[in-house]
């Protein structure tokens, strides 16, 4: 795969995979797309999505560093008050329903907004829910031969200080880092990640928000979504998974998106 461009005039391009169900909508504008949900209930799952994951006979997962990708975007609440988890980025499609699979150990990196009361509290410094740069990757070498580890790892982590001891060993291992990031999540931004072989760094506006992060292996796939659910998932083993009601219309949108790829885009800071 080469270079990708999209303007979402007039409409999103048929390269993309649309999935919409529930209580959500794809919206055009003639210059934007909006990935909507509206009144959205705790009784079903709802999700306005655009991906590039198996559309034809394409590959599924297409993209490999070193790239990099720039979105334009805007929301229609604020963090904290938009309900549910949205963002956009690359990651492996761990769960496929509607494919007869196995489900994949996760990677992404990514920008990824998850509400209270989700808490994927990954980095050690970073909050579990909110607006965040983060990126993943459990299928390096490192991280398997932690696996037969887990159990007894959760147990020991179950002390706060054995917690804090433990935890950045293995956080290194599974390729995690994470930042908050500040901006407005209500104004347009331009948002970049610069996917190298070795680091990732974030950027808004042209500012740093994460740099120097591990950078997951490829190959990914592209998405940006907006759906109800909220994911509880700890190290030291809080695992939980529901849906969310938000009454009214709320939304993601996005005017601009390209993906450049090729060794003059290694990552920079």
């Amino acid at each position: 795969m080469s270079n990708w461009h999209d303007d979402f005039t007039p409409e999103p391009s048929s390269y993309w995979r649309r999935y919409v169900v529930g209580d959500a909508a794809l919206e055009l504008t003639g210059t934007t797309a909006r990935l909507v949900t509206i009144d959205t209930t705790a009784r079903r799952y709802s999700d306005a999505q655009l991906d590039d994951y198996r559309v034809g006979n394409r590959r599924p997962l297409l993209w490999r560093p070193p790239l990099r990708l720039y979105v334009r975007a805007r929301f229609s609440h604020p963090d904290g008050e938009l309900r549910g988890t949205a963002g956009f980025g690359f990651w492996n499609y761990p769960l496929a329903l509607v494919e007869r699979r196995l489900p994949r150990l996760p990677k992404a990196i990514w920008f990824f907004y998850g509400s209270s009361p989700a808490n994927i509290q990954l980095d050690l410094n970073t909050p579990g829910y909110g607006w965040k740069a983060a990126t993943i990757d459990t299928q390096r070498p490192q991280a398997l031969a932690l696996l037969p580890l887990a159990p007894p790892a959760i147990l020991l982590m179950q002390s706060r200080r054995l917690y804090q001891r433990i935890w950045p060993f293995i956080q290194r291992a599974v390729g995690v880092r994470e930042a908050s990031v500040a901006p407005a999540m209500t104004d347009w931004h331009d948002y970049a990640i610069a996917w190298g072989l070795d680091e990732a760094h974030f950027s808004v506006d042209g500012s740093p928000v994460l740099a120097y992060a591990p950078a997951p292996h490829g190959p990914l796939c592209f998405v940006i979504w907006l759906d109800n659910q909220y994911l509880i998932v700890t190290p030291r083993g809080k695992f939980g998974w529901g849906l969310l009601a938000a009454p009214g219309r709320q939304w993601l949108e996005v005017n601009r998106l390209v993906i450049e790829t090729g060794p003059t885009y290694e990552a920079k800071p």
